[in-house]
């Protein structure tokens, strides 16, 4: 760095131009009288003497009296103590600038636009380290191995945890040991998708692939948007996919988090005339509190849209199970619901009675 750009970088550090010019002097000069510093510096000599004193006082030089006033350069250790402070604070400030520009706090009820795929898949980690019971990703191989050791957190703290692992065409899902102790359940899709996580029905982190021409990113912190990407989630990253990991076993109690999978997995047990004993977790439709309810299924009724075994038709329509408790009827139903009296976020099946006393062995997960 040359004189002038080291008077620059001083004066960018909270000297004075007076005080940088004259330090900068000094350093070369070694030892002088302040008339030759004024002179060597292009200080004015009237201002010298106060230069010379406030750079006293901040620790850069030592002044003597001979004949005259005379100045030396302090020892640099002060000054380069001062000056890595200053740095470590500019560094600090840098990243602080970053932070917030990259992750705009998210307030309720907000949506924000970001510019970097970094930004969405680290605010997702941030989300899943505070997931209390629903994850839903799509993701590629490599960003789910960043995220597992986070993933796997939240699966052993009981968050119901759905990954869409996507590749590119004719490539295989990852070994399945990557999922193992990592999700609840996996699928496939062999074609690039967007970064969606979904956390507890409230957060979204969305994002086009890697390769999209489009490079933004958008949070959301809101039922209502969360609850859209939802709808994209199982229609076209989840539902029509093939299943190539569960970790669903066949022991009771089994976990639900989506009324309409639980639906069609007990209905045949149901239609068996047999009693499917049920925990419900969720939330009242009229206060928001959180609720509990143990009963018997009495009902299990799904709307009827088109005739149609595709994906949009079989998640069409309402879903509501009835369940019998000993406070009577209670009417449950899934993300979003309207008419029923609870918004289920976890059914567990804790047993299930045929009508000859004997508990069925399995029940059978349908796709």
């Amino acid at each position: 760095m040359d004189t002038e750009g080291l008077v620059a970088t001083l004066k960018e550090a909270g000297l004075s131009p007076y005080q940088a010019d004259a330090y900068v002097t000094l350093l070369e000069l070694g030892a002088a009288s302040a008339s030759d510093i004024a002179e060597a510096s292009g200080v004015p000599q009237p201002r010298i003497y106060d230069v010379l004193a406030s750079l006293k006082d901040r620790g850069y030089v030592e002044t003597y009296e001979t004949d005259s006033l005379r100045a030396r350069a302090h020892s640099p250790k002060e000054v380069l103590e001062d000056l890595q402070e200053r740095a470590e604070r500019f560094q600090t400030a840098a990243e602080e600038v970053e932070q917030r520009w990259s992750q705009p706090e998210l307030e309720s009820n907000r949506a924000s636009i970001v510019q970097r795929f970094k930004t969405v898949v680290e605010r997702a980690a941030t989300f899943i380290d505070e997931a209390a019971y629903q994850i839903q990703l799509s993701v590629t191989p490599e960003d789910l191995e960043k995220l597992a050791p986070k993933l796997e957190a939240a699966h052993d703290r009981g968050v119901s945890i759905r990954l869409s692992v996507h590749t590119t065409e004719g490539n295989s899902p990852p070994d399945s040991d990557l999922f193992d102790g990592v999700c609840l359940e996996a699928r496939h899709r062999e074609f690039p998708a967007p970064f969606v996580a979904l956390i507890d029905r409230e957060k979204t982190c969305f994002a086009h692939h890697r390769d999209s021409y489009d490079e933004y990113g958008v949070l959301v912190n809101d039922r209502t948007h969360t609850y859209v990407f939802h709808w994209y989630f199982l229609t076209c990253l989840w539902d029509c996919w093939p299943r190539v990991y569960s970790a669903r076993g066949d022991e009771f109690p089994i976990e639900y988090v989506d009324i309409r999978q639980f639906v069609r997995d007990v209905s045949p047990v149901l239609e068996a005339d047999a009693t499917v004993q049920v925990r419900i977790q969720g939330r009242d439709i009229d206060t928001g509190n959180t609720v509990r309810h143990e009963g018997a299924v009495a009902e299990a009724v799904q709307g009827n849209p088109p005739e149609s075994s595709t994906t949009p038709h079989r998640l069409a329509g309402q879903v509501t199970v009835v369940l019998e408790t000993e406070d009577g009827h209670v009417s449950v139903g899934g993300w979003g619901a309207m008419v029923e009296e609870v918004e289920a976020t976890r059914l567990t099946v804790v047993g299930i009675e045929s009508q000859d006393g004997e508990e069925p062995a399995t029940l059978v997960s349908g796709e």
